[in-house]
């Protein structure tokens, strides 16, 4: 699955992992990395090693919180443009994945996705 949304987005200068990490930043707004981290269930090594380019590129900016031990993250507007411009080629993997695996396996399968992530995330 990884290959056809990677392949996807490929001309984006994303891969799945950076993509969907501005998703949630522009789905949630500015939060911690924590909170990401446990939202996504990703370990803080992986989200910290992950947000490095895209805070680099500056579709992210990251500041201290009220806990100085904790980064707050924010979308920038440089990155709210990358995820829309990156959007439609997400778009078309998942549209290509659910016409190979059929309507029902696809409902069936984020189903499965949706507890899976929900028991990594401790919920």
């Amino acid at each position: 699955m990884t290959r056809v949304y990677e392949r996807q987005l490929r001309e984006t200068g994303l891969n799945i992992t950076q993509f969907t990490l501005l998703q949630a930043l522009a789905h949630v707004g500015p939060t911690t990395q924590g909170r990401l981290g446990r939202l996504l269930a990703l370990d803080s090594t992986t989200l910290s090693r992950t947000l490095r380019p895209l805070e680099t590129k500056r579709w992210l900016r990251s500041g201290s919180g009220t806990d100085r031990r904790e980064r707050q993250l924010e979308l920038t507007a440089a990155g709210r443009s990358q995820l829309e411009r990156a959007t439609p080629a997400w778009e078309r993997a998942q549209k290509d994945l659910k016409t190979r695996l059929g309507g029902e396996r696809w409902d069936s399968l984020l189903n499965e996705l949706s507890t899976l992530a929900g028991v990594a995330g401790g919920d």
